[in-house]
């Protein structure tokens, strides 16, 4: 919803400067305020013509508050200016037009980078990033289209300020980028962090974001400050803009995101030590080349599940048919759900993981052991994992064996350090442990020779 540009005399501050010189009423034949300011763009029909009666209603209450009677000639204006269209994006595939306001408030909605696809379909989805390509980067959620379209308007001086509402995953992230801009271009002059809020009968954690040009004051979370920063912090002399902060070469290569699979591969250890028993593949290989232990974070947390993995990784599908149960077993599990996918490489590919992470196990590889962080958890903790084990994607792996990057970790430092650096994930607001903004920016020894740190062989039972 925004708000057309007045004049620069409103009129109740003329009825307000007669009556101070005594001189009674003033009477105007034509308000410069009202519900013919009020311009909007929503993309359902109902809510459009909701948002229509609601300014009818609040202008009806604006004029008995400041005095004035009813109008009769109409006694309702029509509100065509708010329109039922996409807000930012065109029925050409191009980026929507907003018409010239002196302000912006709205409540864009909330679906996920991931969740794109499948809620707005793959044309929509296309088209959108094909229009804001150089400015929403990929995997930035849908309000970023919003924040970006506001910014690029203040910019353009076709509009002074912005105020909306967001996910509270705005503050990091890929979403960052586009608070990035907004900060670069315009200044956030208002700003709640972390707030409760009810969407559709879901409890959601949002931000209340507004910026412009030429503001003077500054707030966040209802305190006055010198600068509030993209990831909605106190920037400026009264606290350290931690946005700055660069990824150090020294400590990259070193934290991935673990696999991330897709279909049934996992089995339980009873049936994956049957098989590790079993002998006479046709090409002579066993079953250990294929048979994992798999951990998620559940396992780190509580106890271990003795879950074990099935993983054809680099292989051809005839060379993984060679390994007969494993095989039979993902025919029988995985396929028929793959099959279904949207995805064309899924569907034709249905034997591997979605994302095999080759890049972490290479970086695994000549080390005894590697630690593993749940990705999402109230308490920041790590624990040792020794390989073959492989790890899901809702952990993040350390490729270091090292006790001194393990004691870093586990430091107090290091955990204030991630709390001000990670994302927030749900209605319980848990810290998102991120590989390149956690991880990343956080100075480590240099890597030590792994042939030290090799893990003890284990005997035989």
């Amino acid at each position: 919803m925004a708000s057309r540009r007045t004049g620069p005399r409103p009129e109740q501050a003329l009825r307000q400067k007669v009556a101070d010189l005594g001189r009674g009423h003033a009477r105007c034949t034509q308000s410069v305020s009202g519900p013919h300011n009020v311009l909007g763009i929503g993309l359902n029909e109902y809510a459009a013509e909701l948002a229509r009666v609601t300014v009818w209603i609040g202008g009806l209450q604006w004029r008995i508050q400041r005095g004035y009677g009813f109008k009769t000639h109409p006694v309702l204006e029509p509100l065509d200016h708010i329109e039922c269209r996409d807000a930012v994006l065109g029925a050409d595939g191009r980026e929507a037009v907003w018409p010239v306001a002196d302000a912006v408030v709205g409540n864009p909605p909330f679906v996920g980078d991931k969740k794109m696809r499948g809620e707005l379909g793959d044309p929509y989805t296309e088209a959108l990033r094909a229009a804001y390509k150089g400015r929403v980067p990929g995997g930035a959620d849908l309000v970023c289209y919003w924040f970006e379209k506001a910014r690029g308007q203040i910019e353009a001086g076709a509009l002074q300020r912005a105020g909306l509402v967001s996910t509270n995953s705005i503050r990091g992230g890929k979403n960052r980028e586009v608070m990035d801009a907004v900060v670069k271009s315009a200044r956030i002059f208002e700003a709640w962090s972390d707030q409760a809020w009810v969407n559709n009968g879901a409890a959601v954690r949002v931000s209340l974001v507004a910026f412009g040009a030429g503001e003077s004051s500054v707030s966040l979370n209802g305190a006055e400050v010198a600068a509030v920063s993209a990831d909605l912090t106190a920037g400026g002399a009264m606290g350290v803009n931690l946005t700055v902060a660069k990824r150090l070469i020294e400590s990259q290569g070193a934290c991935f995101e673990g696999i991330k699979k897709y279909g049934q591969f996992d089995v339980p250890g009873q049936i994956a030590r049957e098989w590790l028993r079993l002998g006479g593949n046709p090409h002579g290989k066993p079953n250990s080349d294929v048979l994992h232990p798999w951990i998620n974070a559940t396992d780190v947390v509580r106890r271990d599940s003795d879950t074990w993995i099935i993983d054809f990784t680099s292989l051809s599908k005839e060379d993984a048919e060679l390994c007969e149960q494993p095989f039979r077993h993902a025919e029988t599990h995985v396929m028929p759900e793959l099959a279904k996918d949207r995805n064309a490489r899924t569907r034709e590919r249905w034997w591997l993981f979605e994302r095999a992470r080759q890049e972490m196990r290479d970086a695994n590889a000549g080390l005894g052991r590697f630690s593993v962080t749940p990705i999402v958890a109230k308490h920041r903790t790590f624990a040792w994992r020794s390989s073959p084990t492989l790890a899901m994607n809702l952990l993040d792996v350390i490729a270091r064996a090292d006790d001194t990057t393990f004691g870093i970790l586990h430091s107090r430092f290091h955990e204030l350090w991630s709390l001000r650096m990670c994302t927030w994930m749900g209605v319980g607001n848990d810290p998102r442990y991120t590989p390149t903004t956690c991880f990343e920016t956080v100075p480590l020894p240099r890597r030590p020779d792994p042939c030290r740190h090799r893990a003890p062989a284990h005997r035989s039972a």
